[in-house]
């Protein structure tokens, strides 16, 4: 299967109401998932790193509150490490706070490991993610507030 017909495949899903889709090709097996939320990106990989923040809520006194609850998302499908080595402290954990351009934690894919930065000053309010679980593009990695 050729990338056209994958990037065609792509268009399809995201103007359908589906939500998930699995193509059998032979040896070859292509799944695809929308997401539940918006996607909010990180920097540290080349990518264009993109923000949002949660949900809207119907309250206004909600959304003030929401504004401010963010998540750090996986710009790429790959490996999640928390830390920089197995016997290494995690380089975040809840209730840290976060510096702009602050390491998160690495993503592993194709044997690269990618440094996951905040793009913004932020405080730890979970961890959404084990170590070295497989995470999918667009998978919320962090849920932060914004300082």
């Amino acid at each position: 299967m050729d990338l056209e017909k994958i990037e065609g495949l792509v268009k399809i899903i995201e103007n359908s109401s589906l939500t998930e889709f699995t193509l059998k090709d032979g040896d070859l097996k292509i799944t695809m998932s929308k997401l539940d939320h918006p996607p909010v990106v990180a920097a540290g990989v080349p990518m264009a790193p993109q923000m949002t923040a949660a949900p809207e809520a119907p309250a206004a006194a909600q959304e003030a509150e929401e504004d401010e609850k963010l998540f750090i998302t996986s710009p790429i499908v790959g490996t999640f490490y928390s830390a920089p080595a197995p016997d290494a402290p995690a380089f975040v954990k809840v209730g840290d706070q976060v510096k702009n351009g602050q390491t998160v934690c690495i993503l592993e894919a194709m044997k690269l490991m990618n440094e996951i930065q905040s793009e913004f000053d932020c405080e730890i309010e979970a961890v959404l993610v084990s170590n070295e679980q497989k995470v999918e593009y667009g998978q919320p990695l962090f849920r932060v507030k914004k300082l």
